[in-house]
């Protein structure tokens, strides 16, 4: 059990039956290489494109899955989420596949691109301002209006088993493939994918390290794992990772991430910037700021890859064409 509630931790088991329930409707992305990559950091590194993914990012995974889990009651009330964009657009496709209505919290900062693809799945789409209002109190409001199921971006069982198929995946094509992972570096924000992913590891590949990734700014999971309690990001804060602005760690999600991680790595924007452009130059692939984290901590040797077979997402793919032209005018 959680010990900070009564929730319980999703088991390997509950990955496998998430898989089962994707079959079909998830991608099941590919683990790609890159010879200039290898090359760049002397190792062997695998990319988990989930750039690829249904809706653009691997959110797509845990909502699929919660949302399939539904009784008929409460797909006949309909389901709120919030998000700055990936969730939502995850919960926002999951729900027209399954035909429930759905609403979705979103800041009113969040890049363009992301509003209007929550919108073009057919979700409502309420906005609200994140220096001033509570995304929660306005899903509360909601709630009680509605009588909805409220979706949340990581902090459920079924969300993080979702999450974890990504993982499951990483393991059988490098055990198809004959290798052996060292470690995995996953972009973490709330920590639901970070979870999902050590929790396939355990059961495959005990002997990989894990690391969550982080930007500067949003490190609350490396410094929470350092103080050994969940603590709070500075509400000042900023970050061109969109995807990843957390304002703490999980409840769920820390206790999964302090008992099985390695460690976390933290990258600035700079950083991220520059691993964008080396995505769309050398891999070909458009990532946006929040899933090229992991890639940042490569390139920028933040995570030491020399002679180790490293595996890491790519997150999202979903970045904002003005943002990415000027990340390929600055070239």
């Amino acid at each position: 059990m959680n010990d900070q509630g009564n929730t319980p931790v999703p088991s390997f088991a509950d990955i496998e039956r998430a898989s089962q329930r994707l079959a079909g409707q998830a991608v099941r992305t590919p683990l790609l290489e890159n010879a200039y990559l290898n090359e760049a950091v002397n190792g062997r590194v695998l990319l988990k494109a989930e750039t690829l993914q249904r809706t653009g990012s691997f959110k797509f995974r845990g909502a699929f899955n919660r949302l399939s889990l539904l009784d008929d009651q409460q797909k006949a009330k309909g389901v709120i989420a919030y998000s700055s964009g990936n969730h939502a657009q995850g919960v926002a496709a999951a729900a027209r596949i399954l035909g429930i209505d759905c609403t979705i919290i979103m800041p009113n900062d969040a890049p363009a691109l992301k509003i209007a693809n929550t919108r073009n799945y057919g979700a409502e789409v309420v906005l609200y301002d994140r220096k001033t209002e509570s995304r929660e109190a306005i899903a509360s409001k909601l709630l009680d209006a509605r009588g909805a199921t409220l979706i949340r971006p990581f902090d459920d069982p079924q969300i993080i088993a979702g999450q974890g198929t990504c993982g499951l995946e990483i393991f059988e094509e490098a055990h198809a493939q004959g290798l052996s992972i060292d470690s995995v570096l996953v972009c973490c924000g709330g920590g639901g994918l970070t979870a999902g992913v050590a929790l396939a590891a355990r059961e495959l590949s005990p002997a990989s390290e894990i690391y969550a990734v982080e930007p500067k700014g949003f490190e609350d999971t490396a410094r929470s794992l350092a103080a050994g309690k969940r603590l709070v990001n500075d509400p000042d804060a900023a970050s061109i990772c969109d995807a990843l602005l957390t304002p703490s760690p999980g409840e769920l999600t820390f206790p999964i991430n302090q008992q099985l991680l390695s460690g976390a790595l933290v990258v600035s924007d700079d950083q991220v910037r520059n691993a964008m452009a080396f995505a769309i130059r050398n891999l070909k692939l458009v990532v946006e700021p929040g899933g090229a984290v992991c890639l940042a901590a490569l390139l920028s040797g933040q995570f030491n890859a020399e002679n180790k077979t490293v595996a890491i997402t790519l997150s999202g793919g979903n970045a904002d064409p003005a943002f990415l032209a000027d990340i390929i005018a600055a070239e």
